[in-house]
């Protein structure tokens, strides 16, 4: 019987076709962003026209990955559309990106690339302090790992703008939740979120989060320090939600949210 595979020279061919196409639609992706960001020039928006929307970002790919696809993983897809996002973004105005990372700076840079893609300038911060007050300022980005023993995710409680959008690594294949992307951007639902919230709770993380469960709030401890404990919440919290004000602790806030794993 005759084989019906293809060459691989027909193969190397059909790719070469591919290249082409994608590069293609790429080039007109990226006059497509030049349009937008003309649009938003002529009706500027709040935060001082920084185009960085997180839950539209994580809407966009959330669509893209229930699409069919027959060999494309998951990853790559993120990686992907990771780069083309924070290339057009990059395109509309001021955006820099801080990396915090204490005793792994490059732990931290490594999760930044991941998340926001090599499209802007990256600088490392010496201190968490150095890296929140990085994202006070216009377009700004930091990321900030959860290193043992620094509740910097605290002192967000007394920030009256900056709020943690995002988790990372963005797929749970990537690793174990490592660290906190925040920023003046919009903290918005985008239709599967966890909240993260901070107490001076005192006893035991299993007490609290049964407390926090008999409100019908699923929470479990991310973290730990200083007396003060950081909790991730499963759903979109308001700040101001009656179950958080009933929840233990005379030190409590919501410090923001983020999309969940884009492979849950």
């Amino acid at each position: 019987m005759d084989d019906q595979r293809p060459s691989l020279a027909a193969v190397r061919t059909r790719i070469d076709e591919v290249d082409a196409a994608l590069l293609a639609l790429i080039d007109e992706r990226a006059e497509l962003a030049k349009a937008v960001l003309a649009a938003k020039a002529a009706q500027p928006g709040p935060n001082g026209g920084f185009g960085l929307r997180p839950a539209r970002e994580a809407q966009v790919l959330r669509r893209l990955l229930a699409m069919p696809r027959k060999a494309a993983s998951v990853s790559m897809v993120v990686r992907i559309w990771t780069e083309l996002m924070g290339e057009s973004l990059a395109l509309q105005g001021p955006y820099q990106l801080t990396a915090w990372g204490g005793e792994d700076p490059a732990r931290a840079v490594e999760l930044a690339r991941m998340r926001f893609g090599a499209a802007p300038a990256l600088t490392r911060a010496k201190t968490a302090e150095e890296a929140i007050e990085a994202a006070r300022r216009l377009g700004g980005v930091s990321v900030l790992t959860l290193a043992p023993n620094n509740a910097w995710w605290a002192r967000l409680l007394a920030e009256p703008k900056v709020r943690v959008f995002a988790a990372l690594p963005a797929l749970k294949a990537w690793g174990p939740l490592g660290a906190l992307a925040i920023s003046e951007a919009p903290v918005e639902p985008s239709g599967s979120d966890d909240t993260f919230w901070v107490t001076d709770a005192p006893g035991t993380a299993e007490a609290i989060v049964e407390a926090l469960g008999r409100d019908g709030v699923a929470a479990c401890q991310v973290q730990a320090a200083g007396g003060l404990r950081l909790f991730k919440l499963a759903g979109f919290y308001q700040p101001n939600d009656p179950r958080l004000a009933r929840a233990p602790g005379r030190l409590t806030g919501v410090i923001g949210a983020a999309p969940t794993p884009l492979d849950v």
